[in-house]
C-alpha cells in the first residue's frame, strides 16, 4: 500500500446535512476509500446514506462518538443554520477536531467562526464546493482556506472528491507533476480564503448565467417582424421588421454553439438538454433566486474599489425577476402620465 494510500484509509469523516449537496458528497468519499458517517434530521436522508454504503448516525452526539481522534466533521447545511449547528455541535468536540464548512457561507462569517473554534483549540476550514448535483460522478471543484496543518490531514478527502486532472484539458505551458489545482481542487490561503474564492467564483456565474438567458431571449425575439406592428403614439414602431423575420430552433442552435465556439460551457451543455425538453421552458415561472453571493461579491468589489458592473447587473437582474422592480416602473407610468398625458398600455399592447 502507498503512503498516500493509507493515510486516505486511516481517515474518517462526519457529514451533517444529507441534502442533493451533502448525501452525494459523502457517497463519494465512501466509494473512493474515505470511511464517513452521515447525520441529517431527516430519517429519509439517513436511511440514503445508509443505501450509499456509508454509516448513519441518529444524533449529532452519536455522530461524533462513531469517530476517532481527531475528528473531522464536515458540514453540508444553509449558510444561515451553520451557527445553530455549531452551537450544539462543539460541545460534543474536543481540542484538536476540525470542522469543515462547506456551504455557502459568507467568508467574514468564517473569520468570527475560526476564532471562536480556536478558542476551543479545534481547527476551521472553509470549503466553496461547486458541481452542483452532477458532482457525484464527475467530481467537485473545491476552494478551500484554513490552516496549512489542517489542510495537510484532510488532503486526501479533497483529492477524493476532486474531479481529478482529466477532468479538462492540461493548460498550455504547464510541465512537470499536476499540482493541486489541476486535480480540482486548492488551497487558497487561511481562513475565508476559500468561501472569499468560491463568493467571487458564484458572482461571475450570475453573470455568464445572465449573459446566456439575454443572447437566448434576442434570438427567440427574432420573429418580431412578422407580426402586425402597433402604430400608435405610446409605441416605438419596429423601423426595418423585414430584418426580424427569423424563426429560429433555440436547441439547434444551443446544440451547435457547443461545438467548436469561444463561448462553450457546460452550463450551456445544461442549457441545450433544457431547450431540448422544451425550447417555451413552459414549466419555469422565471423567478430567478439568489442565494447571497453575488450580494457579497459586490460588496467586497465596492471596499476594494473595483468596477464590477456586469457583476452587478446580473444580480439585480435577478432581483427584477422576482417582481422587485414593480414599483419602480409604477412609478415610471405614474410620472410619464402626469407629465405628458400618457395612458399606460395594457400587458397585451393595448
Amino acid at each position: 500500500m502507498s503512503k498516500a494510500s493509507a493515510k486516505r484509509d486511516g481517515l474518517q469523516l462526519g457529514f451533517i446535512g444529507l441534502g442533493r449537496m451533502g448525501l452525494n458528497m459523502a457517497a463519494r468519499l465512501h466509494h473512493g476509500g474515505i470511511a464517513c458517517v452521515g447525520y441529517d434530521a431527516n430519517a429519509k436522508a439517513r436511511a440514503a446514506v445508509r443505501e450509499a454504503g456509508a454509516q448513519a448516525a441518529a444524533s449529532l452526539r452519536a455522530l461524533v462518538v462513531a469517530l476517532p481522534a481527531p475528528r473531522a466533521v464536515w458540514l453540508m447545511v444553509p449558510a444561515g443554520a451553520v451557527d445553530a449547528v455549531l452551537d450544539e455541535l462543539l460541545p460534543l468536540l474536543s481540542r484538536g477536531d476540525c470542522v469543515i464548512d462547506g456551504g455557502n457561507s459568507h467568508y467574514v462569517e468564517d473569520l468570527r467562526r475560526a476564532e471562536r473554534l480556536r478558542k476551543a483549540g479545534i481547527d476551521h476550514m472553509d470549503v466553496g464546493v461547486s458541481g452542483g448535483v452532477w458532482g457525484r460522478e464527475r467530481g467537485y471543484c473545491l476552494m478551500i482556506g484554513g490552516s496549512k496543518r489542517a489542510f495537510a490531514r484532510l488532503e486526501p478527502a479533497f483529492a477524493v472528491l476532486a474531479p481529478g486532472v482529466d477532468s479538462a484539458p492540461r493548460s498550455a505551458g504547464r510541465k512537470g507533476k499536476p499540482d493541486m489545482a489541476e486535480q480540482g481542487y486548492l488551497h487558497c490561503g487561511p481562513n475565508g480564503a476559500g468561501h472569499f474564492v468560491k463568493m467571487v467564483h458564484n458572482g461571475i456565474e450570475y453573470a455568464v448565467m445572465a449573459a446566456y438567458a439575454e443572447g437566448f431571449n434576442v434570438l427567440r425575439h427574432a420573429n418580431a417582424g412578422s407580426g402586425a406592428q402597433q402604430a400608435d403614439a405610446e409605441t416605438t414602431p419596429l423601423e426595418n421588421p423585414e430584418r426580424y423575420r427569423y424563426e429560429l430552433r433555440l436547441a439547434e442552435i444551443a446544440e451547435l454553439w457547443r461545438r467548436g465556439t469561444v463561448i462553450g460551457s457546460w452550463l450551456l451543455d445544461l442549457t441545450a438538454e433544457e431547450l431540448l425538453q422544451d425550447d417555451a421552458l413552459k414549466s419555469y415561472a422565471g423567478r430567478v433566486s439568489d442565494s447571497g453571493e453575488g450580494r457579497w461579491t459586490l460588496q467586497a468589489a465596492i471596499d476594494e474599489g473595483v468596477p464590477a458592473t456586469q457583476l452587478a447587473a446580473a444580480l439585480f437582474a435577478r432581483f427584477s425577476s422576482r417582481g422587485n422592480a414593480l414599483y419602480a416602473n409604477q412609478v415610471m407610468s405614474a410620472m410619464r402620465h402626469a407629465f405628458g398625458g400618457h395612458a399606460e398600455k395594457s400587458a397585451g399592447g393595448k
